[in-house]
């Protein structure tokens, strides 16, 4: 496999995302090596001069005021890194972890850091060698991800003896939150594009007007979002026999079947914005201090503030849950034979005494109502400012919002498989045809996942092929 060659400027969410869900190697690039040997040696000049560098030659937050000797700096280095490790609860995901080596790899790769080439080199090899620390989820409020990330270096380094102002490059990066993101927004586009193909099924099931897909609409109405969503809707509906006259049950249909590519549409460019930001991200230097190599100078910033992608992540969820929220109501429609036509929770034919998938409709209930939940905004929360005498008195909470995105992706994915589940079945009760090609190729795979529901027989206990079938991308064509 070939390896993923990190400069520190051209890092994609595509390429974090396949190297973390992988195997595949990871190199850093010469040029890389050479900037990060420049940068280090403005550190040293500096050191050897006596000036104050914080994290380097002073201890951190309340203890900025405090000088370290050079005699004391590998054990103020590994306090410094040991007394991070405050991380609580569960182990991040494999994936989450392997991402964050890889951001905080690109960061040292521009060139800014007091990392040496030579620890860059140390966390690489062990990341290609498999190891994989264990790194508890909860305890970062995403202004330098401390706690994670010092699990991490922990895990990831064992007894390397660290340089001065190391600890703190290692600490003070916010690769976890950034990486976790990439993550969940690459999940989160996927996702999208299945709901869609969902979406255009239940149009199908319920012979929708396909008047709301008139290219007039997004003429009308000149957003991005809109125009590809219903773009891809009259794709996946062509040849369907809904765009023959006279074809739909209603002039108008329930609002969540009209607004269906306005929704969509919201989605897509709330997802454009924050992939934009994203990429900008994964390229950014979060140093503090920042090396200035052109002028020779170690500078006291604060590049770690991640304000725009904690922000971008909660529009996100917000935009992501009317089309979570509008999905369940679609599916809950179908099942209702007034506004159906078919017989209620889809039975085999109307007049039995049977609950055939009606009982779904609380499952997507219970399922949506937790997902909404999901998407309060949590980068204006301020978790305290006493920390180090008051000066940290800034919080993103970007970890968490990265978090909610990837929960609210995982519980809308199974509305989804509930989604598909109905649609099938009203689709195979009115025997009306032919589907669309998407549609068609969409119900193919469903009924491969799970078997119409017959006289007398229950719903699917179990949807993880469903599940399966939505997160396989199988759906995103």
């Amino acid at each position: 496999m070939k390896p993923l060659v990190l400069t520190g400027f051209d890092l994609s969410i595509t390429d974090l995302v396949v190297a973390a869900r992988s195997d595949r190697p990871v190199s850093l690039d010469r040029r890389a090596l050479s900037r990060m040997r420049e940068a280090r040696g403005v550190v040293e000049r500096a050191i050897s001069r006596g000036d104050a560098i914080y994290g380097a030659t002073t201890g951190v937050a309340a203890n900025k005021r405090r000088r370290v000797a050079a005699r004391e700096v590998a054990r103020h280095n590994r306090l410094l890194l040991e007394s991070h490790r405050v991380g609580q609860g569960p182990l991040a995901a494999r994936d989450v972890v392997r991402g964050a080596v890889i951001r905080m790899l690109n960061g040292f790769a521009k060139g800014t850091t007091t990392a040496s080439p030579a620890l860059a080199e140390r966390m690489l090899a062990a990341l290609n060698a498999g190891a994989i620390p264990s790194v508890r989820l909860l305890g970062s409020v995403g202004v330098g991800d401390l706690a994670p990330n010092a699990d991490l270096a922990a895990g990831l380094l064992g007894d390397y003896e660290l340089r001065a102002g190391e600890a703190l490059a290692l600490v003070a990066s916010n690769a976890f939150a950034t990486a976790h993101a990439a993550l969940a927004v690459s999940d989160a586009r996927r996702l999208l594009l299945a709901l869609e193909t969902t979406g255009a099924l239940e149009l199908e099931a319920l012979v929708a007007n396909l008047s709301i897909l008139h290219p007039a609409v997004a003429v009308a109405r000149p957003h991005v979002g809109l125009s590809t969503s219903s773009r891809r809707l009259r794709a996946l509906l062509a040849k369907s026999h809904l765009w023959e006259e006279g074809a739909a049950r209603n002039l108008q249909d329930p609002l969540t079947f009209r607004s269906m590519p306005h929704v969509f549409g919201a989605a897509r460019d709330a997802l454009a914005y924050t992939e934009a930001l994203l990429d900008t991200e994964l390229n950014a230097a979060a140093d503090n201090p920042l090396v200035v190599p052109r002028e020779a100078r170690v500078i006291s910033v604060w590049n770690g503030e991640i304000a725009g992608l904690a922000a971008a992540l909660d529009f996100l969820r917000i935009a992501f849950a009317p089309v979570v929220t509008s999905g369940a109501e679609r599916a809950i429609k179908l099942l209702q034979s007034p506004l159906s036509g078919l017989p209620s929770g889809l039975a085999a034919r109307s007049g039995l005494a049977e609950d055939a998938l009606a009982e779904l409709g609380v499952a997507v209930q219970a399922l949506t109502a937790e997902a909404r939940l999901l998407a309060q905004p949590v980068s204006f929360e301020l978790a305290s400012t006493t920390q180090a005498e008051g000066i940290e008195d800034r919080t993103t909470m970007a970890p968490l919002g990265a978090r909610r995105l990837s929960e609210m992706v995982a519980l809308a994915e199974r509305v989804c498989a509930i989604e598909l589940v109905v649609a099938a079945q009203a689709i195979d009760l009115r025997r009306r045809g032919p589907l669309g090609r998407g549609t068609a190729r969409a119900h193919g795979r469903v009924r491969s996942a799970v078997p119409f529901v017959g006289r007398g027989q229950t719903p699917p206990q179990d949807l993880e092929p469903v599940v399966a079938l939505v997160r396989s991308g199988q759906l995103s064509g």
